[in-house]
């Protein structure tokens, strides 16, 4: 049975201008077989009941956008099993659509909502990479309880990543750089992956560019690609 978790006020709207036909086909054919429910609490989703049988690496991406990110990287490693959370509508229809196809493509699962509520019910060490790319900075000082990385988030990434595991966050916004960077840093099992300005300023090749950012560099903003590396618990 699934539930429906209470509104964390995360996101503004759900969906934006009406989608085109095909698109709407495509949503209403593909998401059944792909979405995610979630049980009734305290009960957890494990990697078993994502993926059978189980791919040898798996991915998160949280708040995917376009999809483009995603699309790119199902292409490039059809092994991989990707579990993608979005909320807005408008976005999943857009990853569907350009969803490559056939058998050489990574497996996909998708969770419609706060990515918060799926991942406080998946165990521990799940994934090998974690990617929170462009997310909306909610840039009024009254709105920063809204942003996606607070210190009991972090816990979570750091949960879910597997010792070795990486976690990709970009942003245009310099107010949310410094902020995800106070507490991402702040966490012991999360070491940041720089040694000068080229790590954090420039855009790996194996991190293709999403439409935010080519619209932040269009705009004249510097975006900002970090990258954390998950290490052992010390205790």
């Amino acid at each position: 049975m699934s539930v429906s978790p209470g509104k964390r006020n995360l996101y503004g709207r759900r969906q934006g201008r009406p989608l085109r036909a095909a698109r709407r086909a495509t949503l209403e054919e593909r998401l059944p077989l792909l979405q995610i429910d979630l049980p009734e609490a305290p009960f957890e989703v494990s990697a078993a009941a994502l993926f059978d049988p189980l791919p040898p690496r798996l991915y998160l991406e949280i708040g995917f956008g376009g999809g483009e990110h995603l699309a790119w990287q199902a292409a490039d490693q059809p092994d991989l099993g990707i579990v993608a959370a979005e909320y807005f509508m408008t976005g999943v229809a857009g990853l569907l659509h350009q969803w490559p196809e056939g058998p050489q493509t990574a497996a996909l699962r998708l969770f419609i909502g706060d990515a918060r509520d799926l991942m406080e019910r998946l165990p521990d060490a799940l994934f090998d990479k974690i990617f929170i790319l462009f997310p909306d900075p909610w840039p009024k000082r009254r709105h920063h309880k809204r942003r996606l990385i607070q210190p009991a988030t972090v816990d979570l990434l750091a949960r879910l990543l597997k010792d070795g595991g990486e976690l990709r966050f970009a942003t245009d916004d310099p107010g949310y750089l410094a902020w995800a960077l106070e507490r991402l840093t702040a966490h012991r099992q999360l070491a940041w992956q720089v040694t000068g300005p080229a790590d954090w300023r420039l855009r790996p090749e194996v991190w293709p560019a999403t439409r935010y950012e080519q619209k932040a560099l269009r705009a004249g903003r510097q975006p900002a690609f970090l990258r954390f590396r998950k290490a052992a618990d010390p205790d």
